[in-house]
């Protein structure tokens, strides 16, 4: 496990702990670590529980239509010294009491405010699953963005450490042929420098390895991560089929961003119903049944009785309608609606903004993965020259026509150019998802065929 080795090269111990493992660390996929962060990335986790929230308090909304129903109940006790002038034997201390209760259901009827808020809550409900598919495909993107940080860092690694070697045996190359006479010391110290140079890359390409493991590591909470590298010589995706304006428009109806934007002037609009409200009277149906019970009597009554009423008719509920008309609310209803009507704009503009940004983005990302398509076949054939000048400069070195500086640089040129083809085919995949994220159309399925492109 090369990167278990560099990683604790300085630390023995931990050293022989990773090695005595390695044999059970198996290298995991794209699609596995993605399951994994959605278990345990906190940022995502924050936007699963933010929305579960919003859909609990949408559904607050029925609250307001619905019929509230209630239980109320009193109950007195009366210490009392009654007379009787009739009766003389009777007068004395009594305790009355006096115990009712009743039930009440109230319906609001017509409240206009109160519909304008149980509207929202469906837009409420659209809108927080809008939003939670924004962090889906955040988390998507985010994640195979790191791994393939990592593949790129590991893929430097190895090829600093190949120049390495390559300058190794050119150094050592020129030390003989300077011994012998053939060559001067300035090959010698050419190669020095770059054999140097190389060691001073090397540390470095170490030290980007192990911040972007801890990096993947910080989403999916694992230390035994060994990533799948790409497949050699492993084809990459097609090109688009269809033109960018055709995944521009397909944004603006798509993407979740766009969507919560509409969702959110939606809201606005609603906002202005309910503040307009304000004028307008309400009207609520209520029916009420309830009855009372006498303890120990009444004044007039040294007996106990038991009396169940509702409004005054025994065992029959009473209804009744409330109508509510407002007058005058020191202006808070006016100054309420100008408030509205101006967020209402905001909500405007704010979606005009939205659609703009996203067609940007599409575009952009659009355009960047024909761009990368094209660098990624560019970069193969720079590969290819690069190695036939390599080649040349081997064999013009060895009978004497070049230098060793030439082969050196023939040599950084070469392993420059993988570097930069092997990043360039990761800015291609990831490059997919950025598009698919900026239409809005990205799912976890869209993770199978860059999953297929790794190595067993």
């Amino acid at each position: 496990m090369k990167i278990s080795r560099n990683l604790f090269s300085p630390l023995p111990i931990a050293l022989a702990v990773v090695l005595s493992f390695s044999s059970q660390v198996r290298a995991q996929s794209l699609v596995t670590l993605y399951e994994i962060a959605r278990e345990y990335d906190a940022s995502f986790i924050s936007a699963k529980a933010q929305y579960e929230a919003n859909l609990a308090k949408a559904n607050q909304t029925l609250g307001g239509i619905l019929p509230n129903i209630s239980l109320g109940s009193t109950a007195t006790r009366t210490n009392a010294t009654v007379s009787y002038d009739k009766a003389p034997s009777s007068n004395g201390e009594n305790t009355f009491g006096v115990y009712s209760a009743n039930v009440t259901m109230t319906q609001p009827l017509y409240r206009p405010a109160v519909w304008a808020t149980y509207k929202q809550g469906g837009r409420q409900l659209l809108l927080a699953t809008a939003q939670f598919e924004a962090a889906e495909q955040e988390l998507l993107v985010r994640v195979t963005q790191t791994y393939f940080d990592l593949l790129s860092s590991q893929d430097s690694l190895e090829f600093v450490r190949a120049q390495k070697r390559a300058v190794a045996e050119q150094l050592a190359s020129a030390k003989r042929n300077f011994e012998v006479g053939t060559a001067t010391i300035t090959g010698v110290r050419d190669a020095q420098a770059r054999y140097d140079l190389t060691h001073a890359q090397e540390i470095s390409a170490e030290n980007d390895v192990r911040i972007k493991l801890l990096a993947l590591g910080l989403a999916v909470g694992r230390t035994d991560i060994k990533a799948k590298p790409l497949r050699d010589n492993s084809k990459l995706i097609d090109p688009p089929k269809d033109p960018m304006e055709t995944w521009v428009s397909r944004s603006e109806s798509m993407s979740p961003i766009v969507r919560q934007a509409e969702l959110a002037l939606d809201v606005a609009k609603l906002e202005v119903d309910k503040a307009s409200a304000g004028h307008l009277p309400t009207l609520d149906g209520s029916i009420v049944y309830g009855g009372t019970r006498n303890f120990g009597g009444t004044s007039s009554s040294p007996l106990g009785t038991t009396a169940t009423t509702s409004s005054n008719h025994i065992l029959n509920p009473s209804a009744s309608l409330t109508l509510s008309v407002p007058l005058f609310a020191g202006l808070t209803t006016q100054y309420r609606i100008r408030e509205t009507k101006a967020l209402e704009q905001k909500a405007l503009a704010d979606l005009d903004n939205a659609k703009r940004t996203v067609a940007q983005n599409t575009r952009s990302a659009y355009l960047g993965l024909i761009a990368g398509l094209s660098q990624v076949k560019a970069y193969e054939a720079a590969e290819a020259s690069t190695q036939s000048a390599l080649d040349a400069n081997k064999l013009g070195y060895s009978v004497g026509v070049n230098i060793n500086i030439d082969v050196l640089n023939s040599q950084s040129q070469l392993y420059q150019t993988k570097r930069d083809l092997a990043k360039a085919r990761y800015d291609v995949l990831v490059g997919t998802l950025k598009l698919r994220q900026a239409t809005g159309t990205l799912t976890p399925q869209d993770l199978e065929p860059i999953n297929q492109l790794l190595a067993p």
